[in-house]
């Protein structure tokens, strides 16, 4: 660990191992100080509850012809499959699955509901929450809604600005890996300055450089990049002295987090739901109110069932990871029966919500504060501070590439 290092990295997830990545490549010396155990942050893959290597958080490189990851991992390597060609879609609605006409419909309500939003972002009015422009009453629309809002976004579209839901809408390909996102990360970690179990309880910033303290004691640098999530910003995680602007202050609180919970089930049992590998599962809502998970199934031939709660009903769920589980069961049981579901083994909940490092999953712009991002991302005191983390990108948000990216742009400003 540099004694004297250029730049203090706060938080060792993709935007903290970006920027010391990024900022080694320029000359600096640099201490990445990570509060919690391990590295990666919210892309976090373990094998040990279930046996298999499973994705907590980021799941995917989402759009990988212009991912910065994906150029990364395949010089780890590492083989990336495109799950888009492999999915075998299903849509479980009244009653029954989906025969081809009803797939076509829902399809076709999805176009619907991209064009509709598109346009009302293009439109010149004022920003306004996303479901103004959502296109209601068909009988797909409220489908379409709350797979778009709370199973992707892990928000509500009545919580989201429409300007920056659009301007950060994703593209295929999508690619996944055996290794995990998390996997992939703690690999681009490697032999990177990371003092772990080191909490910045302090950050005292100005024009001649930076203090961090903590129970570590203090570390002195020239300039820090802080990549905490706005969750942890927002709640005093870290104290600033002196207090942050006004403008950045209202920046992380226009960025909540959002809650994408995710439940994995071992399915060994020949009576568990038989679904293909690879395939995805999404239930329709029957009636205002009703919040349907979705699933996906045995990710490269895996006994494994994968459950996502995301929005209102994820934060209702938060804490209490025997009812997260009950809840995914039933919505088992729903589609294919209760002997399924109670063949499902052992679950795992994961469980950002609660965790205080990170009280969410990624994070949405509330209405009206499309460039909440931009001045979140902007250096204060000439590069001496920098925010880095996917919240402040304006087109990646909410991905790994986001956080990169940022990462990449807060080590290339400091001094």
């Amino acid at each position: 660990m540099p004694s004297d290092p250029d730049v203090l990295v706060i938080g060792a997830g993709c935007a903290g191992i970006a920027a010391a990545r990024a900022l080694a490549a320029r000359g600096r010396s640099c201490v990445v100080l990570e509060a919690g155990a391990r590295v990666g942050g919210r892309a976090y893959t373990e094998r040990d509850s279930l046996g298999i290597a499973f994705d907590h958080g980021a799941s995917w490189l989402h759009q990988a012809d212009e991912n910065p990851l994906t150029p990364l991992a395949r010089a780890l390597g590492l083989a990336l499959l495109d799950h888009d060609a492999l999915r075998d879609r299903r849509l479980f609605a009244h009653g029954r699955f989906a025969d081809a006409a009803d797939r076509a419909a829902f399809t076709a309500a999805e176009h619907a509901f991209w064009t509709a939003i598109e346009t009302a972002a293009a439109d010149g009015a004022p920003d306004r929450p996303a479901d103004q422009a959502a296109p209601r009453g068909g009988p797909w629309d409220a489908t379409v809604a709350h797979w778009e809002g709370a199973q992707i976004c892990a928000a509500e579209l009545s919580r989201m600005s429409l300007h920056d839901f659009a301007a950060t809408a994703l593209d295929s390909p999508n690619l996944i890996l055996r290794e995990g996102v998390g996997g992939l990360v703690a690999r681009l970690a490697e032999g990177l300055p990371v003092r772990l179990a080191a909490h910045v309880d302090r950050l005292r910033w100005g024009a001649r450089g930076v203090v961090a303290q903590g129970a570590f004691g203090s570390i002195a640098a020239r300039a820090a990049i802080v990549t905490v999530s706005t969750g942890v910003l927002a709640a005093g995680g870290m104290a600033f002295d002196p207090p942050l602007p006004d403008a950045t202050q209202g920046a992380i609180h226009a960025l909540p987090m959002g809650l994408l919970t995710k439940i994995a089930f071992r399915a060994d049992d020949p009576a568990a739901p038989a679904l293909p590998p690879f395939a995805s599962l999404r239930r329709a809502v029957e009636a205002p109110g009703d919040r349907p998970m979705s699933f996906i199934s045995r990710l490269f031939g895996e006994p494994l069932l994968i459950g996502f709660c995301g929005g209102a009903q994820a934060w209702d769920l938060a804490g209490d990871t025997a009812a997260a589980a009950a809840a995914a069961r039933s919505e088992v049981a729903t589609m294919f029966g209760a002997p399924a579901a109670a063949a499902l083994g052992r679950a795992t909940v994961t469980r950002w919500g609660e965790d205080p490092l990170f009280r969410g999953a990624y994070s949405h712009a509330v209405p009206g504060a499309q460039a909440a991002r931009r001045v979140l991302g902007t250096p204060l005191a000439d590069g001496r501070l920098c925010f880095a983390g996917e919240a402040t990108h304006p087109r990646f948000a909410a991905t790994v590439a986001g956080a990169w990216f940022s990462g990449i742009a807060a080590a290339r400003a400091v001094p």
